[in-house]
């Protein structure tokens, strides 16, 4: 694992947790308690954790907000419009197979593929109950709703049925929704459970395309599911920073602003 991963998964550990410990991080992530006292000191640098005698504690930093699924489908309309539109480029080869997680903006681009005439040549898994109940209104078979636990302030499918059901898939290519985008916390949301999902649909697919809107970039929430590392594409909308954007791209994300 690489530091900076490991990195990342302390800091959402102690966004969780509240308070972590050197002795237990080693043994977590198999490296000596020197190595995890060092990764401490940068995120502590970085004024992601505070770190205390024998570990760290959590910052006050990360938003744990969560806005309902009514407000979230009415925020940037028009911005993930365009960015749905710009998806269906990445749309996998006709048999092929996809994720759809349960952001709004992934529920968007849902709505256009259910609309398509080639709807019916993918295999579609999704968490997300409106996704599936549309795909299935619209006459489409081969949609795959995982079981679960719901959420009802998201309607997302969340716990471990849901993700032992992930681990036996593969997919050709994830579109994942976020609350957050940086370069230091990656991917990140407010609930420890659909960023589990997140993260086993990430995990599972061939290619990622994160859709993203440009007024979450910049922001971070409490529990990171992905690292920049883990992307492919990030699709936005045109008023992303510039710097931003290029900083992405430096990475070796390709980055597309739906106009």
């Amino acid at each position: 694992m690489y530091a900076e991963e490991r990195r990342r998964q302390i800091a959402s550990q102690t966004a969780v947790e509240g308070r972590v410990n050197v002795t237990e991080l080693a043994r977590r992530f198999e490296v000596t308690a020197e190595t995890i006292r060092r990764d401490l000191a940068v995120l502590d640098r970085d004024g992601i954790v505070h770190r205390v005698h024998g570990g760290a504690v959590a910052t006050q930093s990360f938003q744990t907000t969560e806005l309902s699924l009514d407000a979230r489908l009415r925020s940037a309309p028009t911005a993930k419009s365009a960015i749905a539109r710009a998806a269906l480029d990445f749309l996998p080869e006709p048999h092929g197979g996809m994720f759809l997680d349960a952001g709004t903006t992934v529920t968007a681009l849902a709505d256009l593929i259910a609309d398509t005439n080639k709807a019916h040549q993918w295999s579609i898994v999704t968490n997300s109950l409106p996704i599936a109940l549309n795909m299935a209104n619209k006459g489409l078979n081969d949609i795959q709703l995982l079981g679960g636990s719901v959420r009802g302030i998201t309607q997302a499918v969340v716990g471990d049925m849901a993700l032992r059901t992930l681990a036996l898939m593969r997919a050709d290519v994830a579109f994942i929704g976020t609350n957050a985008l940086t370069l230091d916390h990656g991917l990140s949301t407010a609930d420890a459970q659909e960023a589990a999902i997140k993260s086993a649909m990430v995990t599972n697919a061939r290619k990622v395309v994160v859709l993203c809107d440009s007024s979450k970039i910049g922001n971070d929430y409490l529990v990171s599911f992905a690292s920049i590392r883990d992307i492919d594409v990030v699709i936005t909308d045109s008023n992303a920073a510039r710097s931003v954007v290029e900083e992405l791209r430096e990475t070796g994300i390709e980055v597309v602003l739906a106009e």
